[in-house]
């Protein structure tokens, strides 16, 4: 049985919505995980859209849908860049002046 394609972005719409929730509680273990789902769920849409077209109303679906995933993937973002500025603070050579 073939899986209808709006099916896959509807799960990854999904996956992303369980991302952000997870890394609003800062369970980064959680988001890492199911950053694996969503590049698995990705990666099989690629394969079986191949040549696919929509109608009309699935493209609507389709954009409504990117554009959640595009809200949850900012809102993401917010909550992570912070934290890389932070990492990226850690590992910046120190010069020679600030060592004495």
């Amino acid at each position: 049985m073939m899986i209808p394609l709006l099916d896959f972005y509807k799960a990854i719409e999904s996956t992303s919505e369980r991302m952000l929730s997870a890394a609003l509680a800062e369970d980064w273990d959680e988001v890492v995980r199911l950053e694996g789902a969503c590049a698995v769920l990705i990666e099989q849409l690629r394969e079986r859209s191949q040549g696919m077209d929509f109608s009309t109303e699935e493209r609507a679906e389709k954009h409504r849908i990117m554009m959640i995933i595009l809200r949850h993937d900012a809102q993401m973002r917010e909550l992570v860049e912070p934290w890389v500025d932070d990492l990226g603070e850690l590992h910046r050579p120190v010069a020679p002046a600030q060592l004495h």
